[in-house]
């Protein structure tokens, strides 16, 4: 093994089973910059023959290897995914594995060097991602000489000519294209036999799938995600007896073929479309699927008949985790209000999409009743003991939140993003009305599990009624709040929410403080027009304060190390609260006037507000280009100061007021502030 690879690395891998070492080097053909879900990831492995169980439990086996190599740190959850995801490997890591690939796999970046390459000796797995450059791509004449392959992934375009075909592969198990042009291979794609893997991702060429693909019929998983041009599946789909895995989503594709009931193999279905015809409704297809792990629906607005919704049977799919329920009339497409007959027909048909007791993650989007379904209010939320994640979007019409959340023992996320017709979160949100007449309950907290709320664009939300008598959410750790229009943080939030850590607050119009919190550590407020007082937060560290002019007031904060300010467009001076605060950094972004007020040192009428602070960082933006600023960064703002004026003796510059700016003496405009 070469000196400079990680022999640390080596000894991890050696303590690997045989099943956890393929998994482990078929995650580095994955391209560097490129997101793979766990569940693509999960698929190919199957695929290849690497997940080795009870036939009903693959994917099962498969989430648990994923989450064995994160456990083992040899591949790293993306943090803007929640639930692992998405992952990466690390540079260091990703070269141990490709190193010891080297003889069976082909991995690269340029379809110019790759070309040449393959005319070397027969590879297994080949993955490339090309920028879409004609100079960039690779051809696929040169591929088909790969006899041997049993895995092939494309990110980006690539060179077809006349005659190319998918023949050559006899021996491929999985084929991951994305964002490419793939309609004249398309086609041929019964020729692959063993085929076990097939994702087709954004490519927007393909408007429908061949006739005969029921003739690969080992196929397990099918990927379809953002074909936009695809309208229909061929019926021959419903022949596919071993798939387990179809995704629809962000896709056209409006109807489905009658006797998709057949799939009874599938474990995740992501855009089905719920389709009526006659008498017929397509979601009367999913009434076998009883394996199902994984379903999303999408078109509900479609369904007017509440006996098709309830013979989709969800509450009896005993293995169902996550489940997602869609319509299309949201926010953004510019759809008529729906009229009382509509809402009331949604509000029955979600009454009757009624999810088992095993379901964990349930996601809504542009739901347009005014109530929600009745299974998430009151105490039917009993029956969703194991929900953990509740996200829901573009509630058009809905006025009142879940009354019934705060009894359920395993929530951990609520995320409601874009319902413009709530004003008001009553005392009911925190403590259910009828928890009185469950005494037997053994939630004695409201939201005993609740980790992070997000709450974004209640535009009419004024009031949060939560008194300090009422306990909940004592593992609180995460808010965020964006566009509303609160008149106050309640007080039980910050009396019971003890574990708060990170508060994020944007766009608010009314709220004028935050104070009180005993356990903040990060606090950004953004837009806050209204914002006079931040004070008697004990462990705040970290503090954010942007285009809020008013703020006057910011005490007892004794452990803050960083405050970063945003004043460059409204404020002509230094805010005096500087002066009552002492971060160990200070990161500012403020006009040019200001930072050249600055930049006279003791002399300045600005030196005495920040000349306490041990290391700052000041910005001057120009015409509203970030990178046009005067960056200044010292031990001390002394020295900082300092440096700044040296440089502009040196370099012969006044002031020009009327330019706004340093120029040297001789008219010669400098960039010394500009940049």
């Amino acid at each position: 093994m070469p000196e400079e690879l990680n022999y640390a690395i080596y000894l991890s891998y050696e303590d690997l089973s045989p099943c956890l070492k393929q998994c482990f080097l078929h995650f580095s053909l994955k391209p560097k910059r490129i997101c793979f879900t766990h569940a693509q990831f999960v698929g190919m492995w199957i695929g290849e023959g690497f997940v080795h169980g009870e036939t009903d439990k693959l994917e099962e086996l498969g989430n648990e290897y994923h989450k064995e190599l994160i456990l083992r740190n040899l591949i790293e959850p993306d943090p803007l995914y929640s639930s692992q995801t998405i992952c990466h490997m690390h540079d260091v890591v990703r070269s141990f594995a490709q190193f010891l690939t080297r003889d069976e796999a082909l991995i690269g970046h340029s379809g110019e060097i790759l070309n040449s390459k393959l005319s070397l000796p027969k590879f297994l797995r080949f993955s490339v991602e090309t920028k879409g450059g004609q100079s960039d791509e690779f051809e696929w004449r040169c591929l088909q000489e790969q006899k041997s392959l049993r895995s092939i992934i494309i990110i980006g375009n690539f060179k077809i000519q006349s005659g190319d075909s998918l023949m050559s592969f006899s021996s491929l198990r999985t084929l991951h294209v994305e964002s490419a042009n793939f309609a004249a291979l398309a086609e041929s794609l019964y020729q692959l036999k063993h085929l076990r893997y097939l994702t087709l991702e954004n490519c927007n060429d393909i408007n429908s799938l061949p006739e005969d693909i029921h003739k690969i019929k080992f196929l397990q998983h099918l990927g379809l995600e953002g074909c936009r041009s695809l309208v229909k599946l061929p019926d021959s789909i419903v022949k596919l007896e071993e798939l387990r895995f179809l995704d629809l989503d962000d896709t056209c594709v409006n109807s489905m073929p009658r006797g998709f009931c057949a799939l009874t193999n599938l474990r995740e279905l992501y855009g089905f479309p719920a389709y009526v015809d006659g008498d017929w409704c397509s979601l009367e297809e999913l009434g076998p699927l009883s394996h199902l792990i994984h379903l999303g629906l999408k078109g509900l607005e479609n369904v007017a008949v509440t006996s098709s919704a309830l013979k989709a049977m969800l509450v009896a799919k005993v293995h169902l985790t996550l489940m997602k329920l869609h319509c299309t009339n949201t926010l953004d497409n510019n759809r008529r209000v729906p009229s009382e007959k509509e809402q009331g027909i949604i509000e029955e048909v979600f009454d009757e999409l009624y999810p088992p007791s095993c379901i964990e993650n349930i996601n809504i989007r542009g739901y347009f009743g005014r109530q929600l379904p009745r299974w998430m209010m009151s105490t039917a939320t009993s029956h969703l003991k194991s929900l953990r994640f509740l996200t829901m979007h573009e509630l058009v019409c809905c006025i009142q939140l879940p009354d019934g959340l705060c009894l359920l023992p395993c929530l951990e996320l609520l995320a409601v993003d874009r319902a413009p017709a709530i004003k008001r979160v009553g005392p009911e949100f925190v403590q259910c009305p009828d928890h009185r007449h469950h005494p037997s309950s053994q939630v004695t907290t409201s939201f005993p599990r609740l980790h992070k709320i997000k709450l974004n664009a209640l535009v009419q939300w004024e009031d949060w009624e939560w008194e300090e008598e009422v306990q909940a959410m004592p593992i609180l750790d995460e808010l965020s709040i964006v566009r509303c229009n609160l008149r106050r943080i309640p007080p039980g939030l910050a009396s019971h929410a003890r574990a708060l850590k990170k508060v994020y607050m944007s766009n608010i119009e009314r709220l004028d403080a935050v104070e009180n919190f005993g356990s903040i550590i990060e606090l950004r407020l953004s837009h806050m027009p209204e914002m006079t007082r931040i004070s008697n937060i004990p462990k705040l560290q970290n503090l954010e304060i942007c285009f809020c002019p008013k703020v006057e007031l910011l005490e007892q904060v004794p452990a803050l190390r960083r405050l970063v300010l945003n004043l460059w467009h409204s404020e002509k001076q230094l805010p005096l609260y500087l002066q009552t605060v002492k971060p160990s950094h200070f990161l500012l972004s403020c006009s040019r006037k200001v930072l050249t007020s600055m930049a006279l040192g003791k002399s300045g009428s600005e030196w005495y507000k920040f000349s306490h602070i041990q290391h700052v960082e000041a910005y001057a933006k120009d015409g509203g280009n970030e990178k046009n600023g005067t960056y200044c960064t010292q031990e001390s703002p002394t020295r900082s100061i300092q440096m700044l004026c040296r440089i502009i003796q040196m370099n012969n510059m006044t002031y020009n007021k009327e330019r706004k700016g340093y120029e040297r003496k001789e008219g010669t405009s400098s960039k010394v502030i500009r940049d």
